[in-house]
């Protein structure tokens, strides 16, 4: 397995309040993501992942638990390991007037990177062309991208995005999107949190939902999808009238939904479909498990619906 580049064990956070009850962010979080790809840490609003993410690059304080960034404790020894790690926190701090390569230059000195690194980064996120534009003129898509690349100029390890795609249109998502591919395809790891359900099952290998301040469940996208079962199948034949009373004379349940039948049977009694049909000689065009998104997970696990994308 993957050495683990960021590990949390039972990370708590209250935030004090005066003469009032604290308020608990993170509530005993566990967390391990491997080195390489891209990781999602899903959760609904207010469910603790900016704070994890505070936390982790020593912006916040835990109440308690432990946190490590690439095997360093990152409440302490974070400055042995940052010139590795590049972050997005929230909104990038970005010079409107001033054109993109010269917000990427004035952050890249004070790093002691030259020209040469600012223009590979700009042609890195799909910028150079609008590199000696001012940043007021960039959509929103192209001010997330430029905020990627100030992380991205000390060619990090680690990229820490927090909730890059928010606020952006359609277009500027996909644009994030396929950013956040490409960066991940090269082997190093990104970190990105979101409640963009399905960005983050196009984009990301793994996935951990948050809710209420604590892990979930975690894994690749495909074992957290498989984790919960198939509710159904999928049952398509050419007349859905009649083969929505074939199933039910066989005491099968089954509602029309669009072109095909929902049939409430688990996959592994498919063949009870396919017998009730043929004895009314009605012959399926697809039979197949009802496919569960990961919107679905997220709501069953968190309580709260999506958000669209």
């Amino acid at each position: 397995m993957a050495a683990a580049v960021i590990e949390v064990a039972g990370l708590r956070k209250e935030y004090r309040r005066l003469r009032r009850p604290p308020v608990v962010a993170l509530d005993g979080l566990d967390l391990s993501v491997p080195e390489g790809g891209v990781f999602g840490f899903l959760g609904p609003n207010g469910s603790g992942k900016t704070t994890t993410i505070r936390c982790l690059l020593a912006l916040a304080s835990p109440t308690s638990g432990d946190c490590r960034v690439l095997g360093v404790d990152s409440q302490h020894g974070l400055p042995q390991v940052i010139q590795r790690v590049g972050s997005l926190v929230e909104t990038p701090g970005l010079f409107p007037a001033m054109s993109g390569r010269k917000n990427l230059a004035l952050l890249g000195r004070i790093q002691g990177i030259g020209p040469a690194t600012v223009q590979r980064t700009l042609e890195r996120v799909g910028l150079a062309e609008r590199a000696d534009d001012a940043v007021r003129g960039y959509s929103l898509g192209m001010r997330q991208r430029l905020g990627i690349a100030v992380a991205l100029l000390k060619d990090p390890q680690l990229l820490v995005l927090d909730e890059p795609a928010n606020g952006l249109d359609p277009a500027g998502i996909k644009e994030v999107r396929d950013l956040l591919g490409a960066l991940g395809a090269e082997g190093r790891t990104v970190f990105v949190s979101s409640h963009i359900l399905s960005e983050v099952q196009q984009t990301c290998d793994r996935v951990a939902v948050l809710a209420r301040g604590r892990c979930v469940v975690a894994g690749t996208v495909d074992d957290v999808l498989s984790s919960r079962r198939s509710r159904g199948l999928i049952v398509k034949v050419a007349d859905l009238a009649k083969g929505q009373r074939a199933l039910a004379e066989a005491g099968i349940a089954a509602s029309v939904a669009d072109d095909h039948l929902r049939v409430d049977l688990p996959p592994a009694q498919a063949e009870k479909v396919t017998r009730a049909l043929v004895r009314k000689r009605l012959y399926l065009t697809e039979l197949r498990p009802e496919e569960i998104s990961l919107e679905a997970v997220f709501l069953e696990l968190t309580g709260e619906p999506a958000e669209p994308a």
